[in-house]
């Protein structure tokens, strides 16, 4: 009556378990977006005009989330070390810098058009949406060997191959449902612009692809105004362009995006060392958010970019899977030599240091460079991710009762802590305002009259705030506040002059 091809009971146990998994967090992340949008975390650019596909906003809270992370990154990278400086290098740069680190030739994906829709697909992103889809339905190991697949095809740039890899798997469009594909051709992801006054005079320029190449130009101006010696690092924040075809997934792959990146430069040989130096020092700093090991793991490149002689990425487990943060890169000499070859300036440096092999100084060379590259909206949404908490509970009354809060980090929390007088009245708002003055200098913090104390409490919850200060009558009697700590709920009297010593403790 059934038939004789059923699955065992424990199989499809299995694949409905996976299923209801994969629904929970799909669900999360949905949750994620609508929570950022509401409580001023981001919007969608442009949102009065319909939005602009992949191009975000951030608002009150996330502009000053965002600016935490920058500032906590830039703080571990230039002040914490001793060998470490920044810069701010423009966005527009002479387009020859383009030429010289091999993006106008190679910074390409190849990607693949579906000729009934007329629309363009990134060949990987389409496979692994695919293969999303087989994990979904519980195949996972036909979905693993499918990306295996695409990897090595990938590395030997063979695109007649991945086509019939598309093919052959019945890979169809999600506008028009059909397998009617063009051939997969190489499309640059850079956004270019012009120069100058009068158009048909201007000179084709581009947005920056990434902001490594101003680091790399400003070499030997940095090394000897820094008075810098190898090895020697030079740190940038700054925005980056892509002309993403497939942008998706929120905030985490977009055309306007920002990085911070540190280029390390050392002498050649000691690349190995170096690069297992940085891929474990930048996970160390992962860590000091409190964030669980068990969430990161490492991924080794399969294929190597043109500059590269190894490669890994540090992946975070979002809601929608392991997805990569920052880049760890051993670039070797290539770009120091490439910007020398282009520009015919020497972009050496000279070691006085003894070479204990030789006798003799290590002289003039082109230094290594090792790479650590982790994009900002990625860590945004990482520390949202991990933050994000649903919780309920059933009150002594026999209630049912529940919030959703956000466990960031204290230090780098948008606002630090929320002052709130419990009435408008009895000379309750001097006194917080009071405090608000004494701290506002120190950290951020917010004030606020309105609604309810549980009510105050659960808006704070919802952006983050590790801390609030409620100030009652009985301040007026003792000098003492209720404080309360946003992830336990937990409330203790303590005197008011030491709020802020509490407070500036707790995020340093």
């Amino acid at each position: 009556m059934f038939g004789t091809n059923l699955l065992p009971v424990a199989v499809v146990a299995r694949i409905c378990y996976l299923c209801a998994v994969m629904s929970i967090q799909e669900n999360r992340f949905q949750a994620i977006i609508s929570h950022a949008k509401e409580y001023g975390f981001v919007f969608a650019s442009s949102e009065i005009y319909d939005g602009l596909s992949a191009v975000y906003d951030y608002g009150p809270y996330g502009s000053e989330l965002k600016k935490n992370i920058r500032d906590y990154w830039w703080k571990s990278m230039t002040q914490m070390h001793d060998n470490i400086v920044g810069i701010d290098a423009a966005i527009f740069m002479h387009p020859t810098t383009w030429k010289a680190s091999g993006h106008v030739d190679n910074f390409s994906d190849p990607m693949i058009d579906n000729r009934d829709s007329k629309k363009r697909y990134r060949v990987d992103h389409l496979i692994e949406g695919h293969a999303e889809k087989l994990k979904d339905e519980g195949k996972n190991a036909e979905a693993d060997a499918l990306i295996e697949t695409m990897n090595k095809l990938l590395a030997k740039e063979d695109y007649a191959g991945l086509k019939t890899l598309i093919g052959d798997n019945k890979i169809a469009c999600s506008i028009s449902g059909t397998v009617n594909w063009t051939d997969i051709r190489q499309f640059n992801l850079m956004f270019s612009t012009q120069i100058g006054s009068v158009t048909d005079e201007a000179d084709t320029i581009y947005l920056r692809p990434e902001t490594a190449q101003g680091i790399f130009v400003n070499f030997l101006n940095v090394q000897k105004t820094a008075r810098m010696k190898v090895p020697f690092g030079i740190a940038q924040t700054g925005k980056a362009f892509r002309n993403e075809i497939v942008a998706r997934q929120f905030i985490f792959r977009m055309r306007e995006f920002e990085q911070m990146e540190m280029q390390f430069f050392i002498r050649p040989g000691t690349q190995k060392e170096w690069y297992g130096f940085w891929k474990e020092e930048r996970l160390k700093w992962h860590l000091s958010l409190g964030i669980p090991a068990e969430k990161y793991r490492y991924h080794d490149h399969v294929k190597l970019a043109h500059y590269a002689d190894a490669a890994l990425d540090i992946e975070y487990e979002f809601p929608i899977g392991f997805k990569e943060v920052e880049g760890i890169h051993s670039r070797t000499d290539f770009d120091l030599a490439s910007h020398q070859k282009y520009s015919g300036k020497k972009l050496q440096y000279f070691d006085n240091d003894i070479n204990e092999e030789t006798g003799k100084p290590y002289g003039n060379y082109v230094p290594y460079v090792i790479e650590t590259s982790i994009g900002l909206d990625r860590m945004f949404l990482l520390v949202l991710s991990q933050a994000y908490t649903e919780e309920t509970w059933i009150k002594e009354d026999g209630s049912p009762d529940g919030r959703t809060v956000l466990r960031i980090p204290a230090k780098i929390a948008p606002v630090k802590l929320a002052i709130l007088p419990l009435t408008k009245k009895d000379g309750l708002p001097e006194l917080a305002r009071t405090l608000l003055d004494d701290c506002r200098a120190g950290f951020r913090c917010f004030y606020e009259e309105k609604d309810t104390i549980g009510k105050r409490y659960r808006r704070q919850d919802a952006i983050g705030t590790p801390f609030c200060v409620t100030i009652d009558g009985q301040t007026k009697e003792d000098n003492t506040v209720t404080i309360r700590y946003r992830d336990t709920m937990q409330q203790e009297r303590v005197n008011i002059s030491d709020i802020k010593n509490i407070i500036t403790q707790a995020i340093n």
